[in-house]
């Protein structure tokens, strides 16, 4: 009777909707860690500690690399999965770094500010609904759009970089980082093509040996300068990303 009980029970929860724990618990665990990550840095940013913010966003995109890597391992890949990783990554490179932006420069702005900064909220959130329609299925090398970690480090490069070189005056600043959240905002919602990182394995040294071997250079560039560095390489990432997509209408055009 009461192994009959237990059969039930078991049968009861797997019906209730919540997920079992599976292969994918572990990836969904990286997750999660990418959001708390996300979460921290907003607290951070609201408490002025802005380099703390920044690291702490730059470890969410570690979390954020390896969720993936990891159910890709564990075959652990599940819709549930993805729908989680879409809401972290709204939160650790969308609200992240707006808040970051609006409380590092554009807060003397007021409510102009506010609706600057928000923008990298907006331009997340159709981002990654438009991932979640349109570019999961096709899981192909490359996808439409600045992804958002991409547009979450760049604003921490240059806040990372003030913060260690101050160059520009506070006016500058806010002009600099109000165009910059713009520009973003927009690539995210663009079509602008941009190829996916390549795995650091030998089979993507063998087929994609100049591609591989650049961002390898890059990594031990940003190790070297640091901040600096590592804002430049981003930049260099969205402006490849840019110049492949006028590329290719170029060759629409002519073909």
């Amino acid at each position: 009777m009461k192994e009959q009980d237990r059969n039930s029970s078991a049968k009861k929860y797997a019906g209730s909707g919540f997920p079992a724990l599976s292969r994918s618990f572990v990836p969904s665990v990286f997750t999660v860690m990418n959001m708390v990550c996300g979460y921290v840095a907003i607290v951070m940013a609201g408490a002025a500690h802005f380099h703390a913010a920044g690291w702490f966003i730059i470890i969410a995109a570690f979390f954020d690399v390896f969720d993936g890597y990891v159910a890709r391992l564990t075959n652990g890949a599940s819709e549930f999965g993805g729908e989680l990783d879409s809401l972290s990554d709204l939160v650790s490179f969308g609200v992240a770094p707006a808040y970051l932006v609006y409380n590092f420069a554009l807060s003397p702005m007021g409510a102009a500010g506010v609706m600057v900064s928000s923008l990298l909220v907006i331009g997340s959130a159709l981002r990654l609904a438009r991932y979640n329609v349109v570019n999961r299925e096709s899981r192909g090398d490359s996808f439409s759009g600045l992804p958002t970690p991409a547009q979450a480090l760049t604003v921490v490069g240059f806040v990372l970089w003030m913060l260690s070189d101050p160059l520009l005056s506070q006016a500058r600043l806010i002009a600099v980082l109000s165009w910059m959240t713009i520009i973003l905002s927009m690539l995210m919602v663009s079509k602008v093509n941009y190829q996916t990182f390549p795995r650091l394995n030998l089979d993507s040294l063998r087929a994609q040996p100049l591609q591989t071997g650049l961002y390898i250079a890059v990594f031990f560039c940003v190790l070297i300068f640091h901040a600096k560095a590592f804002f430049l390489a981003m930049l260099l990432y969205i402006l490849l990303g840019v110049m492949r997509s006028l590329s290719l209408m170029v060759r629409q055009t002519v073909l």
